[in-house]
C-alpha cells in the first residue's frame, strides 16, 4: 500500500501529520446538519439519554400531598441553603402543630367526612441513635421515673378525637382527627437534647430530633392500618427559655457575617412545615426486664405460733442475664436469641450470621457495629459473662438449726451440719430482701409484714434500704419467724 512507508520517519513529520488528521477530522462537523439542524430535541433523542429519562419518576409522584403539616415556632437563620430546617423547643412548653387538610375537590373521596389516624412520635435524627433506640429510651425511663417524652396538652388543642398515650411507649400519642374541620394539637417535649450525649457541654451540643407524624385512614374492617401520609422535621429541645437564647444567638451569628455569606443560609420562617418522608416502622421489642413490686402467687406457709418450719423449702434459681448462644444456632436461631436478649434493633445487622459468625467477632468488631454501649453489652452476652450481684447473704432457719443440733447432741456428735441458702441482691431494697426471702420460703411476699434485725440486748431493729445497703457482702444470718398477732401474716427476724 502507499501509506505503508517503510521509511523510518522523524517525530516532526508524524506529529504534523497527526495535526493534519485532527484538523480534517473537525472540519465537516456542523455542515450535514446546518446551522438549523440542531436542535436539544435530537441530542435528547439518542438511546442513552431515553434509558436515563426512564428512570425518573414519574409526573404523578409529584402530586399535591392530600394533608399537610405545620409547626408553630421559627426555623432556625444558621441553617444553609440546601440542608434541612432545623427548630430549637423549649422542654415542657405546649407547641401547636397544624393538620390542615390539603386535598383538591374530588380527591380522595373515602376520607371525605370521615376520621383518620395520626401518631405523632420524637425519634432520634442520628442513625446510630436509632439502631439503640429502645435501649436509649429504657435508660431514660429509668432516670426519670413516671416522666414521658412526648405529651398531648389536651385542653389546648382543637379538633382532636380519641387521644391515647401508650405507657409502654414514652415517645409515642395518637388521635383522630377529621380532616375537613379545623384541628390544631398542641405537644409538649420533655427530654432534652443533651440527656443523650456522652459529654454534657449545653444544649447546642445536644442530639438532635425527629417529630415525625404518620396519619392513617381506615380499611374495610375500619381499622386504620391503611398509610396516607407521613412527614417529619428536625429539632433540638433546651431547657425552658434556653431555645430563644439560642435563636437569638443564632440571628446574631446571622447578622455580623458578611452579606455574600448571608445568602449561603435560609431565612429564619415563623412556622416550620414538616416535609415528606417514609413510614416509621413499627418494632416489636422484647422486655425481659423483671417488674418491681410482689409476686402474685399466692402459695400456703405452713407455720405454727412462735418458731417454725415452712412447708417445702425449694433451692432459689438464678436466672443468668442472657443465655448462652451456640456455635451450631442458625442464622434464625440467633435472630431469636438476639431478640431474648434485648437485641433487637441490631437483629438485622447481623440477618445472615450464624452462631458461629457471631462468636467469632472480636470485642473492637462488635463495638464498631453497635457502638461503646451496646457493643460491650453483647460482646459479654456472647461470651456468656454473668454479672456478679451486689450483694450476696447467706441464711439459715433457726428451727432446721435447732433440729439439727439436738440430733447431734442425742448421738454423741458434737459436730453440727447447718444448711445455709444464699440471696442475692441486685437493688439493695427491702422490697428485694422480702421478694427473695418469700420465694426461698415458697410463699408470697405478701405473708411478710416486716423484717427485722436482731440488734443489741435482742432489740428489733427494721430493716431499711438503708441497712441493706450498709450489710457486709457474704454476711450469714440465722432466720426466725414470729406470728403477727394483728394479721395473717408474719414477721421475719434476721440474728
Amino acid at each position: 500500500m502507499a501509506w505503508a512507508l517503510k521509511l523510518p520517519l522523524t517525530d516532526e513529520v508524524i506529529e504534523s501529520g497527526l495535526v493534519q488528521d485532527f484538523d480534517a477530522s473537525l472540519s465537516g462537523i456542523g455542515q450535514e446538519l446546518g446551522a438549523g439542524a440542531y436542535s436539544m430535541s435530537d441530542v435528547l433523542a439518542l438511546p442513552i439519554f431515553k434509558q436515563e429519562e426512564s428512570n425518573l419518576p414519574p409526573d404523578s409522584e409529584n402530586k399535591i400531598l392530600p394533608v399537610q403539616y405545620v409547626l408553630c415556632a421559627a426555623t432556625s437563620p444558621a441553617v444553609k441553603l440546601h440542608d434541612e430546617t432545623l427548630t430549637y423547643l423549649n422542654q415542657g412548653q405546649s407547641y401547636e402543630i397544624r393538620m390542615l387538610d390539603n386535598r383538591k375537590i374530588g380527591e380522595l373521596p373515602e376520607i371525605t367526612d370521615k376520621m383518620v389516624k395520626s401518631i405523632i412520635r420524637v425519634v432520634f435524627h442520628d442513625r446510630r441513635l436509632q439502631y439503640t433506640e429502645h435501649q436509649q429510651l429504657e435508660g431514660w425511663r429509668w432516670n426519670r421515673p413516671g416522666d414521658r417524652i412526648l405529651d398531648l396538652d389536651i385542653p389546648m388543642s382543637v379538633g382532636m378525637i380519641d387521644p391515647r398515650a401508650n405507657p409502654t411507649q414514652l415517645n409515642t400519642v395518637e388521635f383522630l382527627w377529621d380532616p375537613s374541620k379545623r384541628t390544631s394539637v398542641f405537644i409538649q417535649v420533655h427530654c432534652i437534647s443533651t440527656e443523650f450525649t456522652m459529654r454534657k457541654h449545653g444544649g447546642e451540643k445536644g442530639v438532635p430530633f425527629r417529630v415525625q407524624i404518620d396519619t392513617f385512614k381506615e380499611n374495610e374492617s375500619g381499622e386504620y392500618t391503611e398509610h396516607l401520609h407521613s412527614a417529619s422535621c428536625q429539632i433540638k429541645v433546651f431547657k425552658p427559655k434556653g431555645a430563644d437564647r439560642k435563636q437569638k444567638t443564632d440571628r446574631e451569628k446571622m447578622e455580623k457575617r458578611a452579606p455574600q455569606e448571608k445568602e449561603k443560609y435560609q431565612p429564619s420562617y415563623e412556622t416550620t412545615i414538616l416535609t415528606e418522608c417514609s413510614p416509621w416502622p413499627e418494632l416489636t421489642y422484647v422486655d425481659n426486664s423483671p417488674s418491681p413490686g410482689f409476686n402474685s402467687s399466692h402459695n400456703s406457709f405452713t407455720i405454727s405460733e412462735g418458731n417454725g418450719s415452712p412447708s417445702h423449702q425449694p433451692e432459689p434459681v438464678v436466672v443468668p442475664a442472657a443465655d448462652n448462644l451456640l456455635p451450631t444456632a442458625t442464622p434464625q436461631e440467633a435472630q431469636q436469641w438476639l431478640l431474648r436478649n434485648r437485641f433487637s434493633p441490631f437483629s438485622r445487622l447481623f440477618t445472615n450470621f450464624s452462631g458461629a459468625d457471631m462468636l467469632k467477632l472480636t470485642r473492637e468488631d462488635v463495638i464498631q457495629i453497635c457502638g461503646p454501649a451496646d457493643g460491650i453489652r453483647l460482646f459479654n452476652a456472647l461470651k456468656g459473662r454473668i454479672v456478679r450481684p451486689r450483694l450476696t447473704i447467706y441464711v439459715c432457719q433457726e428451727s432446721q438449726q435447732s433440729q439439727e443440733q439436738q440430733s447431734k447432741q442425742e448421738n454423741g456428735d458434737a459436730t453440727a451440719f447447718f444448711v445455709y441458702h444464699a440471696i442475692y441482691l441486685e437493688e439493695l431494697t427491702a422490697v428485694e430482701l422480702t421478694e427473695k426471702i418469700a420465694l426461698l420460703f415458697n410463699i408470697s411476699p405478701r405473708q411478710i409484714n416486716q423484717i427485722f434485725k436482731q440488734g443489741p440486748t435482742g432489740i428489733h431493729v427494721l430493716v431499711s434500704d438503708e441497712m441493706i445497703q450498709n450489710f457486709q457482702d457474704e454476711v450469714c444470718f440465722i432466720l426466725d419467724t414470729m406470728k403477727d398477732e394483728t394479721s395473717d401474716g408474719y414477721h421475719i427476724i434476721l440474728k
